[in-house]
C-alpha cells in the first residue's frame, strides 16, 4: 500500500500547526497556486493541541487577557509572506455571541458572550477559537487537510522528502516536514519514577507532574492532611477546580478596597501544605482592565542591550543582572515613595546609580528603605527568606505580607512596588530572551544563569495567574485549608510509615500524607523529553542539542531565518554532524534556545516569533511543493 504523500507533515495540531496552516492559505490566495495537501498530526487533538483542550474543566484559565491572543499576524510582526487579517480571540468571541450558536455545544455561546478583552479566557474556548480558525483556512479552498490523530515517533528520508512515522505504522510523506509540537513532556525522572512505583505498592494516591488536563486531582479525602508540590501557573488551575468541587461558600469582604475574598468551608476541604523549591506561588497578574504603571528604562534601554549582543561573550550574572536589578530597585522605590512616602528615605538614586552588583544594589534597597512593612531585596526573588533558616513564627509573617503584597499588587497595579517589579520583569526578560537567541552570551552563563535560574524567576513574577484566581487561593490561605511549607521542599518515600514525607529546611516544617499531588508542569527540557520522535532524531544522530561555547542547552539546533522570499530556508534541523536538514522545520519550543520569544502565544499589535516562524514554514512549504511538481 503506498504511504499518501502531501506537501507538508505538520506534526503538532496546536497553535504552531494551526498558524502555518493558515499562513500557507494566504499565501496561496495571493498566488492563486493550486491547493495546498498538508497533513496535521497530534497525539491529542488538531486544533487545540494539548494546551486547550475543548473538553478539560471550565476552571482551568487562560493566564493572559482576552484580548491578547490571536493566530493572525498583523503589521506589526516581521514576515514576507501577505497579510491575511483574521478575527482575534475577542473579535470571534463576538461573532459567536452574536451567531448566538455554536456546534461545540452551549458553553461556547456562554463563555463568549461573558467575554471582554480584559478577562481570562477559560483555556477550552480559547481551544475553540483555534479550531475555528483552522477550519475557516480548510474553508478557503487554499490548502486541504488531512487529520491524523496519532504519536508520531519518527522520521524517514525517502526519495522525494521525509515520511513521518506514527506509532501504529501509519507512514505520511510529504517534501517538507514541520514539527510544531509546542509544549512536549518530559520523561519520568528518576525520583517521579521512584514515588510511582511506593505508591503502587502501598495504595497511595500519587498524581505525577504533567499537563492539568490529562490528570485527575478531585476526590481528596476530607479533613486529612495532602501533600502538593509545586507552587506555579498548574497549581491556580488545580485549586479553582478543587475549590468547585469543595463547593464552599466564597464571598467579598464588604468594604475591601484590594477585593479580598472570604472562603467558607463546605466540610469536603482536605488541609493541603504546599511547598515548592522558592516556597511561595507564582506572582498574580492585575485586575484586568486596571491601568498598569508603565516602564521606561533608565539603564537597559535599547541601546545597551543592542551593545551587548554586538559584542558577545557576555557575563549575565556579572554584567546584566546587576544593571536588571537596578531597574527593579528604581521602580520599587519609585512606587513606594509615591505610595507610602515616610517609608523612603535618603538619596538612593545616585547610589543605584554607582551600584555595580547585585549586593549593592539590595544594599542600596536595604538603606533607603526605612519602614520593615516594606523591606524589600533582589535576593528574596528566588530566596523569600535570603535562603535562611526562619522560625514558625517568622514564617507566618511573612505569608501574612505575601497575602497584603499579592492583594495590593493585583488591585492597584499603578500604584503598588511589587505590581511595579513584575511590570519591569515583564518588560526586561523579552530583552533578554533577544540576546538569549542572538547568541550574546557566553555558553557557561547561558547554561548557568540565563537558564539556570532567571528564566524560572522572570516566569514567577511576569507570568502569573489570573486576580480571581489568586484572590481564591489566598482567601484558602486565609481560611486555612492551604498552608504554604516553605522554600526548598523536599519529598521523599517514607518505606517505614508507608506514607509520603514532605520538608522544608527553611522553616523545619514536616509532614505525612496517603495522597501526594504534584502540580508542577513536566515541561520538556529536550535531553529529557518524552516525545518519542525528538528523541529518535537525537539518538539517531539526526537532531542535536544547541550549544554555546560547547555547552549544551536544553533545546535542540535550527538555523537562523533570514527575511526575503529569495531564502528558501530557515529554522532547520541541524544534525549532529553540522549538517543542515532542508526539509525539517522546526517551530517553537523544542527549538526554543535559538527562536526567543516562540513559545509565548501571539498578541495583537506584538511582533510573535511564532507567527514568524510559522511564514518562514510556509514558504518553505510552497517552495517545495513548485519544486515537486516541476514548477
Amino acid at each position: 500500500m503506498t504511504d499518501p504523500t502531501y506537501d507538508a507533515v505538520i506534526v503538532g495540531g496546536g497553535p504552531r500547526g494551526v498558524a502555518t496552516v493558515l499562513r500557507t492559505a494566504a499565501r496561496i490566495a495571493v498566488t492563486q497556486g493550486a491547493p495546498a495537501r498538508l497533513a496535521v498530526v497530534d497525539a491529542l487533538a488538531i486544533g487545540p493541541g494539548a494546551t486547550w483542550l475543548v473538553d478539560q474543566p471550565a476552571e482551568y484559565l487562560n493566564n493572559t487577557q482576552a484580548d491578547s491572543t490571536t493566530v493572525h499576524p498583523d503589521d506589526s510582526t516581521p514576515m514576507t509572506g501577505p497579510s491575511a487579517p483574521g478575527p482575534d480571540l475577542v473579535d470571534w468571541a463576538r461573532r459567536v455571541r452574536a451567531d448566538g450558536h455554536h456546534r461545540a455545544g452551549e458553553w461556547v455561546v456562554q463563555e463568549a458572550s461573558a467575554l471582554t478583552g480584559a478577562s481570562f479566557p477559560t483555556r477550552r474556548l480559547q481551544g475553540v477559537y483555534y479550531r475555528d480558525q483552522l477550519e475557516a483556512a480548510i474553508a478557503t479552498g487554499n490548502v486541504e487537510v488531512d487529520e491524523h490523530l496519532g504519536t508520531a515517533v519518527d522520521i524517514e528520508r525517502t526519495e522525494h522528502g521525509s515520511a513521518v512515522v506514527l506509532a501504529d505504522g501509519r507512514r505520511l510523506s510529504g517534501a517538507t516536514v514541520v514539527l510544531a509540537q509546542g509544549m512536549v513532556q518530559s520523561l519520568r525522572s528518576p525520583q517521579v519514577a521512584h514515588l510511582v512505583e511506593f505508591a503502587e505498592r502501598l495504595g497511595l494516591r500519587y498524581v505525577e507532574p504533567g499537563m492539568p488536563a490529562e490528570r485527575s486531582y478531585t476526590g481528596l479525602p476530607a479533613g486529612e492532611t495532602v501533600l502538593v508540590r509545586g507552587l506555579g501557573a498548574n497549581f491556580f488551575d488545580v485549586v479553582g477546580q478543587l475549590a468547585a468541587a469543595w463547593g464552599g461558600e466564597v464571598t467579598e469582604v464588604p468594604g475591601d478596597p484590594t477585593g479580598r475574598l472570604r472562603y467558607r468551608r463546605s466540610g469536603r476541604e482536605p488541609h493541603l501544605l504546599v511547598g515548592s523549591r522558592r516556597g511561595v506561588p507564582y506572582r498574580s497578574k492585575p485586575d484586568g482592565g486596571r491601568s498598569v504603571r508603565p516602564f521606561v528604562p533608565r539603564w537597559a534601554r535599547d541601546e545597551w542591550f543592542d551593545d551587548l549582543l554586538a559584542r558577545g561573550g557576555v557575563d549575565f550574572a556579572a554584567e546584566v543582572w546587576p544593571i536588571l536589578g537596578r531597574e527593579f530597585a528604581r521602580v520599587y522605590l519609585e512606587a513606594l515613595t509615591e505610595l507610602a512616602p515616610a517609608a523612603v528615605c535618603g538619596r538612593w538614586m545616585s547610589a543605584l546609580d554607582e551600584a555595580d552588583t547585585a549586593e549593592e544594589v539590595d544594599a542600596v534597597l536595604e538603606a533607603a528603605i526605612g519602614d520593615p512593612r516594606w523591606t524589600w531585596t533582589l535576593d528574596e526573588l528566588h530566596r523569600p527568606t535570603h535562603g535562611e533558616q526562619v522560625t514558625p513564627e517568622e514564617w507566618a509573617q511573612l505569608v501574612e505580607r505575601l497575602v497584603e503584597d499579592e492583594l495590593g499588587s493585583l488591585s492597584d497595579p499603578w500604584r503598588h512596588p511589587r505590581a511595579a517589579v513584575n511590570g519591569a520583569m515583564g518588560a526586561l526578560r523579552r530583552r533578554v530572551g533577544k540576546l538569549s537567541g542572538g547568541g550574546a552570551f557566553h555558553g557557561a552563563s547561558l547554561a548557568e544563569d540565563v537558564l539556570g535560574w532567571f528564566d524560572g524567576d522572570s516566569l514567577a513574577l511576569a507570568s502569573g495567574p489570573p486576580a480571581e484566581r489568586t484572590r481564591l487561593v489566598l482567601a484558602l490561605v486565609e481560611a486555612g485549608v492551604i498552608e504554604l511549607l516553605g522554600p526548598e521542599t523536599r519529598i521523599e518515600a517514607d518505606a517505614a510509615a508507608g506514607e509520603f514525607r514532605a520538608s522544608s529546611a527553611i522553616t523545619g516544617r514536616t509532614a505525612s500524607s496517603r495522597v501526594l499531588l504534584e502540580t508542577r508542569m513536566s515541561k520538556g527540557r529536550i535531553p529529557e523529553t518524552s516525545d518519542p520522535l525528538l528523541r529518535s532524531l537525537l539518538g539517531t544522530g539526526r537532531a542535536r542539542l544547541h550549544a554555546v561555547d560547547g555547552v549544551p542547552t536544553p533545546s535542540m539546533e535550527a538555523t537562523g531565518a533570514v527575511l526575503g522570499e529569495e531564502v528558501l530556508s530557515g529554522h532547520n534541523l541541524v544534525a549532529a554532524d553540522g549538517t543542515v536538514d532542508e526539509s525539517v522545520v522546526v517551530l517553537g519550543i523544542p527549538a526554543q534556545s535559538t527562536q526567543p520569544g516562540s513559545a509565548i502565544g501571539a498578541t495583537p499589535g506584538v511582533p510573535s516569533p511564532l507567527l514568524a516562524g510559522a511564514d518562514v514554514a510556509a514558504k518553505q512549504i510552497l517552495a517545495r511543493a513548485r519544486i515537486g511538481a516541476g514548477v
